[in-house]
């Protein structure tokens, strides 16, 4: 894949404004309409390993057309087709089944990033149960509103090209050769790094961790290899401004193929189906067909445009990547901030594989029975011999809060192992 994205750095801090206050002035502005979603698909398969999820029609509340949001994912496989599809059948439940019911548009996103993080957790617990060594990428795009979520483990891309023409990269790539910050967690958390050695020592290829030989840091499933290579994701949440902007989500065979900007450059100005399919045509003509790939292209515009608007031609040939700051946001009650990027409005941004870290301590207790609930496979547990709720490190029976986040025994080895760490003699822990 190119790796044309460079940060920048403009030497001025952002501006930062709490997202209530966004959705107050929306509302007092009168924007508050939701856009009109328009997306379309395209796909050329080489091995045939590449799915997709399209849901434009969901709702927060059942019943309630106001709520509705829309979700977006690829899933890049390799080594077979198995851990794909069970992604693509599973992911997005396990995500809604980790946000609690009944809050409010604001609370929800706020919850939304946690949420994605314990979801694609519990994906690849529940697929390594079934013993098969496949595994995948996994990139999943949820829109509500003018507000876009992304979530990614792998090198599956995400783009955002605004009605500036400012091009936006809303994940990070999660491959060895070219992200030396994992690297160093794969090394640090006993995995080997190295690149394909041939009789008389030669080595070839781009870097991969062994055992397995798997090019990337981040996938779901990929039993074989080793548990440091992990599927917390990148998390990045943004706003769009009234004019609305193009997301482009696809898989490596395309940003093997065109950078970002290329891409996006490639299908301004055309409705979301035929731009998916010219996204793919460029991509075959640049380099042929090397592996599968497949392109959506999803359009958010404002509900009296029947397809989004070209970008003014003297700004088309400006970039900006909007890479992670580790430790950009977390939940320790203060308010959620953005700083404005352009006419993109970043709300989160995380991208840390310290499963403690992105999930947070806002993690209740049930009822006043005591039983907790695992903040990824989301099972209640009540107290046991193992564990008192009274007497762990964590819990404050003042406030019958758990300081957590509280990981049942399944999950809690599955954190130490991705860090890692040996199994210990009680794993019933926080």
């Amino acid at each position: 894949m190119a790796t044309d994205i460079r940060p920048r750095d403009t030497g001025l801090p952002p501006t930062m404004v709490p997202l209530a206050t966004l959705i107050g002035r929306e509302l007092r502005g009168g924007k508050s309409e939701k856009p009109a979603i328009r997306y379309g698909h395209a796909a050329f398969a080489k091995r045939g390993e590449d799915y997709f999820l399209v849901r434009p029609d969901c709702l927060r509340v059942p019943g309630d057309a106001s709520s509705s949001f829309s979700v977006f994912a690829i899933f890049d496989g390799h080594n077979g087709v198995s851990a794909a599809v069970f992604a693509k059948e599973h992911l997005l439940d396990h995500v809604m089944s980790a946000i609690p019911q009944g809050i409010g548009r604001e609370e929800w996103l706020q919850t939304l990033p946690r949420a994605l993080v314990a979801g694609f957790v519990k994906t690849d617990i529940d697929f390594q149960r079934k013993g098969e060594t496949s595994g995948t990428t996994a990139t999943l795009v949820v829109v509500d509103g003018w507000t876009v979520t992304v979530a990614s483990v792998g090198d599956s891309r995400c783009i955002l090209d605004s009605q500036d023409g400012v091009v936006s990269l809303l994940t990070v790539d999660h491959r060895l050769e070219e992200n030396t910050e994992e690297r160093e967690r794969v090394t640090a958390s006993g995995g080997e790094v190295g690149r394909l050695n041939l009789c008389g020592g030669k080595e070839i290829g781009p870097l991969r961790c062994w055992p397995g030989g798997l090019c990337l840091s981040r996938s779901i499933g990929d039993t074989d290899v080793g548990e440091f290579i992990v599927p917390i994701p990148h998390v990045k949440q943004v706003k769009l401004s009234s004019a609305g902007g193009r997301l482009i989500i696809a898989s490596d065979g395309i940003w093997d193929a065109l950078s970002s900007e290329l891409a996006a450059k490639a299908c301004r100005g055309l409705p979301a189906e035929l731009a998916a399919k010219l996204v793919v045509k460029e991509a075959l003509r640049t380099s042929g067909l090397k592996d599968d790939t497949t392109c959506l292209v999803v359009d958010i515009i404002p509900t009296d445009h029947t397809h989004l608007p070209l970008s003014p031609r003297k700004q088309q040939n400006k970039f900006k990547s909007l890479l992670f700051r580790k430790k950009s946001q977390n939940f320790s009650g203060k308010p959620n901030k953005l700083s404005s990027v352009g006419s993109v409005e970043e709300l989160f941004e995380e991208g840390s594989a310290m499963l403690e870290e992105r999930l947070g301590k806002r993690f209740h207790l049930k009822d006043n029975s005591g039983h907790l609930r695992c903040a990824i496979c989301q099972m209640d547990q009540a107290p046991n011999n193992d564990l008192s709720v009274t007497s762990v490190d964590g819990f404050c029976p003042a406030s019958n809060l758990w300081e957590g986040p509280y990981l049942c025994a399944d999950c809690w080895r599955k954190k130490d192992a991705m860090e890692g760490k040996r199994p210990r003699e009680s794993t019933m822990s926080r």
